[in-house]
């Protein structure tokens, strides 16, 4: 399988005041579906480039979970590892993918405003645009309802920005989670494997 570097949820064990990363369960078994697997970022920023160098990861995802840290999120930390691990990630032209939050970053790096967007929590609702028709799942309460220039929509509810695609860097954002969807959705699949130059899945 193919090595990516992956970002994680900072979480703070209420028994002892420590602060523990955390990446979804179903995150691995997605990713093996996609003939991908797991390097789980640290939160240091220098930490986390030395570590996609030394294990030749061949992309980075951007994982969701809590908001951005200038949406009331305790965040700030990972917010600052996430964009040092952008830039780098564009400077090495290694793919990148970003889910939910992971889309926010991608959106925001290039200066693009996000808003509130009500009944978007714990929701589904139908695609438009080259993912539909089909119906995802949604969990966040912020999104954008245009994008930066260079990047293109993919994918919209309603007004709302569902799902981007950079012009001309490999860069790719999307709003649902394909890790929570069960079964696996083949269209997910296929979206992660042609972002991360994956040919096929490896059983």
């Amino acid at each position: 399988m193919v090595p990516i570097g992956v970002t994680q949820r900072v979480l703070v064990d209420p028994r002892h005041g420590e602060q523990r990363l955390a990446l979804d369960r179903r995150w691995a078994p997605f990713l093996a579906a996609c003939g991908l697997v797991a390097i789980a970022l640290p939160l240091e920023e220098r930490l986390a480039e030395q570590t996609l160098a030394s294990t030749g990861c061949a992309g980075v995802l951007f994982t969701g979970g809590d908001d951005r840290a200038e949406f009331g999120g305790a965040t700030a930390e990972r917010d600052g590892m996430e964009r040092h691990v952008l830039r780098y990630a564009i400077e090495q032209a290694l793919p990148v993918v970003g889910v939910c939050r992971g889309m926010q970053l991608l959106l925001r790096a290039f200066g693009s405003e996000l808003v509130a967007v009500p009944g978007h929590v714990g929701s589904t609702h139908a695609l438009t645009g080259e993912f539909g028709p089909r119906a995802v799942n949604s969990f966040h309460r912020w999104a954008a309802l245009g994008v930066p220039e260079g990047f293109r929509v993919t994918a919209r509810c309603g007004e709302v920005v569902e799902a981007v695609a950079h012009e001309t860097l490999a860069l790719t954002g999307i709003m649902w989670h394909p890790e929570r969807a069960e079964p696996v959705v083949a269209e997910d699949i296929a979206l992660f494997n042609s972002a991360f130059r994956v040919t096929a899945a490896t059983p």
